[in-house]
């Protein structure tokens, strides 16, 4: 059985920055207090570099889960986040999209995340902290990933 491995969305699958850089000067203005409010934002973010071929890579050897939090007050969020999966991931993620406000409730042995946020420090399984001093970028965490196989 496939050891089970999180991926959240935001910072880590999709670059954040770059949804931002397309919006206009009056949407930023508009919510520039809670731009993750933007209607369409997580439709229109970039990859991280590496993430679509990491996570094809991943999920060769691991059961891979796409484990993200849409922001409450932006209702598009959660489609635009499907959306994304599919245009970049197409079925590699078929019907394993979970989006929770509570990520330490899913069972699983590694969750890849960014930020200590929503459940993330309660989750039972190992952590790996995106962005961090031992894991900068998809290339250190595929590394180590594989080599627990």
């Amino acid at each position: 059985m496939k050891k089970i491995v999180y991926v959240d969305m935001d910072g880590v699958l999709a670059d954040f920055e770059s949804g931002l850089a397309k919006q206009g000067k009056d949407v930023l203005e508009k919510y520039k207090k809670h731009p993750d409010e933007i209607p369409g934002l997580f439709a229109v973010m970039d990859p991280i570099p590496d993430a679509v071929e990491s996570i094809n890579k991943l999920s060769e050897e691991f059961d891979v889960y796409v484990l993200s939090t849409a922001p409450w007050w932006n209702p598009s969020a959660w489609s635009d986040k499907l959306l994304w999966i599919k245009r970049y991931f197409g079925e590699t993620f078929y019907k394993k999209l979970i989006i929770t406000h509570h990520k330490e409730l899913n069972t699983g042995d590694y969750l890849i995340d960014d930020r200590d946020r929503n459940g993330v420090l309660d989750f039972k399984g190992e952590l790996i902290k995106f962005g961090s001093e031992r894991f900068p970028d998809w290339n250190s965490v595929v590394e180590f990933l594989i080599n627990k196989v």
